[in-house]
């Protein structure tokens, strides 16, 4: 009976583990890698002419699920002493110190590991474009400190990969590569600064940087902005690789989703900013759609 209940307890505290690393690398909570996959997967159907290579698509959707979890750590190990004064942030493992900082910078140096062994599949422009992207996902936390609009860096974290995609496939990366580059950095912006409306009142407190502080009363109207220059550049996007109408149906899907953004952030309440956020999702998936579409009925 001892021994039955030293495997219990033993096995109790191997599930309450997992369960910490689970909520460490956001697995619960998908949402930021739809974000980040998106921009991918516009970029391998572009950069495939709709037909993008299988090896290829497998190795960059799987990197995309290993880079924003272990993103996910090296945030919250950075943030380790100031999520514990944000009341969305203050239950994660590190700021709860239901996890230590070496156990997260081993289960991130994983992670890391994994990635780093499927961009060595890559060609040698991919994978230099890589430690650009590493880079970037590890910096990432610290700009909220000292720069006014972490979001933009942040976007050009999440919107790496497409570069990466173009040069995969193409070994270089063209222009409509690096538009929707822009394009993903200009939408980053877009969902970060509603998701930087939640926490606001508790950033401003604690002196730590958004775009939600940097535009104040302005904040929806600069979204509006940001929202019509990321809807310009996928219509550029499209007439560069000479899209019609099922494209354009998912540009005006997108926009229309926009709208309902708007409508929902119209009070700046934290709850209806954060269903704003999450609504962005769709915009990704009309998009990728559209595109989808239009190369199923050329």
């Amino acid at each position: 009976m001892r021994v039955r209940g030293h495997d219990f307890v033993r096995r109790h505290r191997m599930l309450r583990r997992l369960r910490e690393w689970l909520l460490v690398t956001r697995f619960n909570r998908p949402i930021g890698t739809w974000l980040l996959l998106w921009p991918v997967l516009w970029a391998l159907w572009l950069a495939g002419d709709g037909k993008p290579n299988a090896r290829l698509s497998v190795i960059f959707v799987a990197g995309t699920f290993l880079m924003r979890s272990a993103g996910c750590i090296i945030n919250d190990f950075f943030d380790r002493d100031i999520d514990p004064h944000v009341q969305r942030t203050r239950d994660r493992p590190l700021a709860a110190r239901r996890m230590g900082p070496g156990e997260a910078l081993i289960l991130f140096a994983v992670l890391v590991a994994a990635a780093f062994a499927l961009v060595c599949q890559l060609n040698t422009l991919a994978f230099k474009l890589s430690f650009v992207g590493a880079g970037l996902t590890i910096s990432y936390p610290l700009f909220k400190r000292f720069f006014p609009a972490p979001q933009l860096y942040l976007g050009l974290a999440f919107g790496w990969g497409v570069p990466m995609v173009f040069a995969a496939h193409l070994g270089a990366v063209p222009r409509v590569g690096w538009l929707l580059l822009f394009v993903a950095i200009v939408w980053a912006a877009i969902y970060d600064t509603q998701y930087a409306m939640v926490d606001r009142d508790d950033d401003r407190r604690i002196g730590v940087h958004s775009t939600a502080l940097l535009f104040g009363d302005m904040d929806r109207v600069a979204i509006a902005l940001l929202q019509a220059m990321m809807l310009f550049g996928l219509v550029l996007a499209g007439r560069s690789m000479q899209f019609g109408r099922w494209y354009q149906l998912g540009l005006i899907a997108a926009a229309l989703f926009f709208l309902y953004q708007q409508w929902l952030t119209r009070t700046r309440e934290s709850e209806p900013c954060l269903r704003a956020f999450l609504n962005n999702n769709y915009v990704g998936m009309s998009v990728f759609i559209g595109i989808l579409l239009d190369y199923q009925f050329r």
